[in-house]
């Protein structure tokens, strides 16, 4: 059993019996507390906004962490102890527990990665002596020297640890300390022999990637500033960091994201400067030349994703194609776009990624929300196909000595790697999947609906075989809808859960990602966010119509973006849901261009500003928490955040809460699950993940009536 006690901070458990009765004058669940309401009055673009809960902005005012504690002890009141929430504990812990062990790097005599056991709470580094041939993954049950341990620093488990580089002789290890869940990180430098940190070390601050260079003398890093944007800088090992320089990245605004990447034997380096999630820039040097940076690709209205591969620069981009094509550039002389030439030209469905392995280039496309993966020569001629199953998410990766390893994952296979033999086919099982799960007497149907201006999509719905579509079946159905990001079949333990009691899952594609190319995502972002909304409501009615589900027993879920999406759903169509999990979301949208605490301005590029008068109109129509209605028959909501949130200020889901709870007359619980050490990047524990996530399916469970069933 894991050493770590499990949280104690509520009792996350679930009433057995709760009344299916939506609306009622005595409510079967307790009151919430009181929230004082404070109007505040904001005139925008003519527009008088009044905001009665701006007072629980400010996380360090005494009564803001006075009404947090009234409001988990709410949560604690609603949320009581039962067989089923002990149930579900146990299952997830099945589901979610299983090993993770990292690819080995090699460095002097040693061969370094990280590794987390089943029962145990949080990765550690461990190392073992380097073996001959190329290095094989780990045993999880292995016994290792471990060199960090999380534990020492936080007894707790919520402190995580990264390797970011070791050195070329094994001496140093450089890792990243996430304190909580903040996104921010601190950098240090490990001595190995001496078994104790050294002296340099980068403060807590968003990092990108952060390398020792050839001798380890020096750090080279990406450094994320709210203020001036980001910047490549470097530190010389024992000097102040006041004196660390700028490599490049002056005038970059804070809005932007930068990476960079060397090639060709360190001759060159580029560096791709990202806006947003619809517009990236591209530069080059030649560092062995101590040439200039060029700029490649500069205000060109498309996305440029490159690699070095052997003595050749390949970018995926979606330049004068909405699908993706892939280019080739000559580095001696990039040249203008028109000069590039397209090595593999956009198809019928998305390229989704390319690697080479071998003397074959393997490209992943998406074909109707499912992955395949085509094979093509050295001048990228057709060379076959690599097998893998419908209703799949797939990737390949160089293994040892150039094998290639595939990894699949669906709704009923957890993730698991197989090495391919790339000439004949054959595949044995590298990585397997160590989850207690059995797909027999699971169906995954893949149906299609129409949104409100009649575009069509796609929606996976699974359930057990043979279920009678008479309406009365629980449905969860989740979505997201944003940031280019495809949603792609994988494996949920949350879903799986909800279909072993008998429910439907459903995941519905919605725009704004990346599942049909570039003209998809636009289509559901800025001007157009309103579009994922109606997407995920016709989704929501089509399994009503067709007779998976009925309103009554319609839960829905999502995080972060889909936390906007489920915020903007129950104050849009409350008569369509009847419970709904909201996870660490953004929900006060016309505000949030003044959140300037936050990590996350790039977001204004994706969501719109409200500043800007064109984009406010379009803000306010949809912003969840300025379309809460006094009066209005409310679905049970719980929503999900903490303190440590830098990413998506958890002010929000606090407002969010108290408008909710005046405003609601459906009689149906709404609570805040609100932990101060938990952020957009985790600050959990894996025993705390669990029981967070069987707290959240027991809830939505126990409200569309499926606990009073058993």
């Amino acid at each position: 059993m894991r050493s770590i006690l499990r949280p104690t901070r509520f009792r996350f458990f679930i009433a057995a019996l709760v009344p299916l009765a939506a609306a009622c004058e005595r409510s079967p669940w307790p009151p919430p507390p009181d929230t004082r309401i404070d109007n505040v009055t904001d005139t925008l673009h003519g527009v008088a906004l009044v905001d009665p809960y701006r007072w629980l902005e400010d996380e360090r005012s005494p009564e803001v962490r006075d009404w947090i504690a009234r409001q988990n002890e709410h949560a604690d009141s609603v949320l009581h102890d039962s067989p089923l929430r002990a149930r579900f504990t146990a299952r997830l812990d099945q589901l979610m527990d299983t090993p993770d062990v990292s690819e080995p790097r090699r460095a002097g005599d040693w061969e370094y990665f990280t590794l987390q056991r089943v029962d145990e709470e949080v990765a550690a580094v461990y190392r073992r002596p380097k073996t001959e041939g190329p290095p094989a993954r780990p045993d999880p049950g292995g016994t290792y020297e471990k060199i960090l341990d999380p534990l020492a620093l936080d007894p707790t488990g919520t402190t995580s640890i990264a390797i970011q580089d070791i050195s070329a002789d094994g001496r140093l290890i450089l890792y990243a300390i996430r304190d909580g869940g903040p996104d921010e990180v601190e950098v240090r430098v490990f001595d190995i022999e001496q078994r104790a940190d050294l002296p340099d070390r980068l403060p807590p601050a968003l990092y990108g990637a952060a390398n020792f260079d050839d001798d380890a003398r020096a750090i080279r890093y990406v450094h994320r500033s709210r203020e001036t944007g980001p910047r490549l800088k470097s530190h010389r090992m024992g000097t102040p960091l006041d004196s660390n320089s700028v490599l490049w990245g002056d005038g970059l605004a804070p809005t932007a994201f930068l990476t960079t990447r060397d090639g060709m034997d360190g001759r060159y380096r580029l560096y791709t400067v990202q806006h947003g999630w619809a517009t990236t820039d591209m530069y080059l040097q030649d560092v062995r030349a101590r040439g200039p940076v060029v700029a490649v690709a500069k205000d060109l209205p498309a996305r440029f994703a490159p690699q070095f591969i052997g003595n050749r620069l390949l970018v995926l981009t979606n330049l004068d194609a909405p699908r993706n094509r892939i280019i080739e550039i000559d580095p001696a002389s990039p040249g203008p776009p028109e000069s590039w030439k397209t090595v593999l030209a956009e198809g019928e469905h998305v390229i989704d990624g390319f690697t080479r392995i071998g003397d074959l280039f393997y490209v992943t496309i998406i074909q109707d929300v499912s992955h395949r993966i085509l094979r093509y020569t050295d001048a990228f001629q057709p060379a076959g196909e690599i097998e893998v199953p419908a209703h799949t998410a797939a990737s390949v990766r160089s293994g040892p000595d150039n094998t290639l390893l595939l990894t699949l994952s669906s709704f009923t296979q957890p993730s698991i790697t197989y090495r391919v033999d790339p000439a004949t086919g054959a595949r044995d099982v590298r990585e397997p999947p160590n989850v207690t799960f059995d797909p027999a007497g699971i169906a995954v149907e893949q149906v299609w609906y129409t949104s409100k201006d009649g575009t069509r999509a796609p929606m996976y719905v699974v359930h057990r075989e043979g279920i009678a579509l008479d309406g009365s079946r629980p449905a969860l159905l989740t979505g997201y809808g944003g940031f280019n990001a495809s949603q792609m079949p994988r494996f949920d333990a949350r879903a799986i859960a909800w279909i072993e009691e008998g429910g439907v899952f459903a995941l519905a594609t919605l725009r704004g990602g990346s599942e049909f190319g570039e003209d998809w995502h636009r289509a559901g972002m800025l001007e157009n966010k309103q579009s994922v909304f109606d997407d995920f409501i016709a989704a929501g009615e089509w399994l009503v119509a067709n007779g998976y589900t009925s309103p009554r027993r319609l839960a829905i879920r999502g995080g972060s973006n889909g936390g906007l999406l489920m915020g903007a759903a129950i104050t849009r169509r409350p008569d369509l849901f009847r419970a709904a999990f909201v996870g660490v979301p953004d929900l006060d949208m016309v505000r949030f261009y003044t959140f300037t605490e936050t990590n996350n301005m790039p977001a204004l590029l994706e969501y719109g500003d409200a500043s800007v008068p064109a984009q406010f109109e379009v803000i306010r129509q949809y912003s969840p928490y300025q379309n809460v209605m006094e009066g209005e028959g409310y679905p049970a909501v719980m929503v999900h955040t903490g303190d440590l949130d830098t990413r998506v200020p958890p002010l929000q889901g606090r407002k969010f809460v108290a408008r909710l709870q005046a405003s609601t007359t459906s009689g149906l619980p709404v609570i805040l699950h609100y932990d101060e050490r938990f952020g957009h990047a985790g600050g959990r524990t894996q025993s705390a993940a669990v029981n967070d996530a069987a707290m959240e399916i027991a809830f939505l469970m126990t409200m569309v009536g499926m606990a009073a069933e058993r």
